[in-house]
């Protein structure tokens, strides 16, 4: 396919409904509080049903409560080629994430709607469901049950906080929808994301074609200790679970800088009792986040990382418990996808690059069952997951605009 000027996105209509949007779950600083399957997150989900039949699209839910909007092609048995993101966000999170690639991929399918153009291959726009995971955990559920990496039973048996399930919650809101979670015949993915880092705003670039996302682990890490008064308590006959923690939140800083070059490692959740300013720390749990491009890189310092608990429990005697939750390897994306990108870039005289996503994203998932790639554009100062994250407008335009003419190479012909 030439590239074809006539077909082009509304920037102005997409800016409308993306401030629109996120009017929903809104929050002081300017940022969004929709975590998924909240009563925020069912407003977004109700709001964006309704713009998929206004743009004419069939609209469909799945038992794991992913929404899809289908605008059929000339050939109705062809394979379709799916694309979007997700709409829940982090807890007091930003505006961009996720619902870019969802609103955009909404304006592609305007922008044809205009222009009249009638696609060769069905295509589909996709939400999909708790891809924050903050809620509910693990990360990414929704496309991770279409890709059959969960069973529904399972998914549907996550616990938030206050010990409410994922599957009562979908139940309540709504969206516990009749169509199976799994994949139809597909014939690519594309998803278009903000890229949570540094690197575009850096090199001064609009557009990545992404060439895969690292692999990670979470673990989570108990120490148990005994609370004693903060005052009588003599240093030697200590057992501070806290101390532990700090023990092994200092080791993940430094092995970063040891176990190989891309290696980064967080300590993101701390639960601390009895959490009182005169009371030792008898109990403390909190998560490790590990993640590099390298497979072997990330159980390097896995394995490290158990060393370093059982190292600092048995300095500090405390009984400790290590949990793996999640593992997802490193993930190249299709080649001819990849490309698929980059033409679209160049056709709509868009400079571009490549790079490796080091945030997981439910194109990890569907990678597994049909080739995939994804299209980032910049973060300001690198700032994701926090209401301050922001995205130039016309850079949301343009990576759209790649998305638009992606899809259409994949969808005609």
């Amino acid at each position: 396919m030439t590239a074809d000027t006539s077909v082009t996105v509304d920037g102005d209509r997409f800016r409308d409904r993306f401030d629109a949007f996120n009017e929903i779950g809104a929050t002081e600083a300017g940022g969004v509080n929709r975590p998924a399957l909240s009563d925020a997150n069912k407003q977004a989900r109700d709001r964006l049903v309704e713009w998929f039949r206004e743009a004419g699209l069939d609209v469909r839910v799945d038992a794991m409560g992913n929404i899809f909007g289908r605008r059929e092609g000339r050939d109705p048995d062809a394979a379709t080629v799916l694309f979007g993101s997700h709409v829940d966000s982090q807890y007091n999170g930003g505006r961009y994430d996720g619902v870019v690639g969802v609103l955009g991929a909404l304006e592609v399918v305007e922008a044809l709607n205009d222009a009249g153009v009638e696609t060769d291959r069905p295509i589909e726009i996709v939400a999909w469901s708790n891809e924050e995971g903050v809620r509910f955990q693990p990360d990414m559920l929704g496309s991770g049950v279409y890709a059959a990496e969960f069973d529904l039973e399972y998914a549907y048996g996550r616990e938030d906080d206050e010990g409410r399930t994922f599957g009562e919650e979908l139940e309540r809101i709504g969206y516990r929808g009749d169509a199976p979670c799994e994949p139809g015949d597909l014939h690519c993915y594309f998803e278009l994301h903000v890229e949570q880092g540094p690197f575009l705003e850096r090199e001064g670039v609009p557009v990545a074609a992404v060439e895969g996302v690292y692999g990670f682990a979470w673990l989570n890490v108990t120490f148990e200790g005994q609370a004693n008064h903060a005052g009588p308590t003599p240093m030697t006959m200590r057992r501070d679970a806290f101390v532990g923690a700090a023990d092994v939140t200092k080791a993940v800083r430094e092995l970063t800088a040891t176990e190989g070059t891309d290696l980064v490692g967080t300590v993101g959740s701390v639960d601390v009792w009895p959490n009182a300013i005169n009371v030792i720390p008898e109990r403390v749990e909190f998560t490790v986040d590990l993640r590099s491009y390298d497979n072997a890189t990330v159980a390097a310092a896995v394995e490290r990382v158990r060393n370093e608990v059982a190292w600092a429990a048995e300095r500090e005697g405390l009984d400790h418990e290590v949990e793996e939750i999640m593992r997802i390897d490193a993930d190249p994306f299709d080649e001819g996808c990849i490309e698929t990108v980059v033409e679209a870039a160049e056709d709509a005289g868009c400079e571009y690059t490549r790079l490796v996503s080091g945030a997981g994203h439910d194109a990890n998932y569907l990678n597994t069952v049909t080739p995939t790639s994804m299209i980032f554009v910049p973060s300001v100062d690198g700032v994701s997951h926090r209401e301050s994250e922001f995205t130039e407008w016309d850079d949301v335009v343009a990576g759209t605009e790649v998305l638009l003419r992606a899809v259409r190479k994949r969808a005609e012909g």
